[in-house]
């Protein structure tokens, strides 16, 4: 008999750096677009700017989702396995979906996308302030670039006293836990949903990660959206946004504790559930 020879690659490798350098590409859009909103947009107008940020950062996953849900029905080979050859359908447990697809698909978005960004310039004027003349920005360019210098070099020894600093502050700590919390629901969600309605419900991978991105996501772009509206009509401030987003996160608390009331019936397991019998 001919041995059986264990399947092994080192693919995963590829997928893993892939990811890495992603995450170092993407990590620079939320703190540094943030500051700078807040650098050159009024004092009223950087809410709603930033809710139109967020708002925008929940649409991208809602269009993957979507992406996802489309390249999960194509199977994993597609165009080197001819359809005719394939004898299983989305729904069974043995499916395999496009996965590499979505990825080359955001991947040539991400560079066309990021093409714009070369042609922004170095500094803007803050909204509400008139240009300067092209004659004292000349003169303030070798000024300022000393002062970069300068100033990076003083970050660099200035970082470890300031790190030690934002430890100890609590409010800053306190929204550091607040933030783990929310994304660590958030994710976790994301990432067992589609399998409990695939093993609850009876649906595919495709429709199990098209049904999440509908119901979750779009609400999260109109509370997005809406608060920075709200922020920017009532000019409200740091501490009244802080009681307002407390009232909220309660009320959103005690809906998602009502969801233990709302229990389905266990689908049978061979072996677990029911025996094999």
């Amino acid at each position: 008999t001919e041995c059986e020879k264990e399947p092994g690659s080192l693919l995963w490798i590829f997928v893993m750096v892939g990811n890495i350098v992603r995450g170092m590409g993407e990590t620079p859009i939320m703190p540094l677009g943030i500051s700078y909103l807040e650098d050159f947009a009024k004092a009223e107008n950087s809410p709603f700017y930033l809710a139109c940020l967020h708002t925008a950062t929940v649409i991208g996953p809602f269009l993957g989702l979507l992406l996802a849900s489309f390249c999960a029905e194509l199977f994993v080979d597609i165009g080197s396995v001819g359809a005719d050859e394939i004898t299983i359908t989305a729904t069974d447990a043995r499916w395999v979906g496009a996965w590499w697809l979505g990825i080359l698909i955001c991947a040539l978005l991400n560079l066309l996308v990021g093409i714009p960004f070369w042609f922004l310039p170095k500094s803007l004027v803050k909204e509400g302030e008139t240009n300067e003349t092209e004659e004292t920005n000349e003169k303030s360019v070798a000024p300022l670039q000393e002062n970069d210098k300068n100033e990076t070099k003083q970050t660099m020894y200035d970082f470890i006293p300031f790190l030690k600093a934002l430890f100890h502050n609590p409010v800053y700590m306190l929204f550091i836990c607040i933030t783990v919390l929310q994304f660590s629901a958030f994710d976790g969600m994301i990432s067992f949903m589609p399998k409990y309605l695939e093993q609850q419900f009876g649906k595919s991978a495709s429709d199990a990660i098209f049904l999440i991105g509908v119901y979750n996501l779009p609400v999260l772009c109109v509370g997005y959206f809406s608060g920075g509206l709200f922020m920017k009509k009532f000019k409200i401030n740091v501490y009244q946004a802080a009681n307002i987003a407390f009232w909220v996160s309660l009320l959103e608390y005690l809906l998602y504790f009502a969801a233990f009331w709302t229990v389905c019936d266990t689908s049978p397991v061979a072996g677990l559930t029911v025996s094999y019998q």
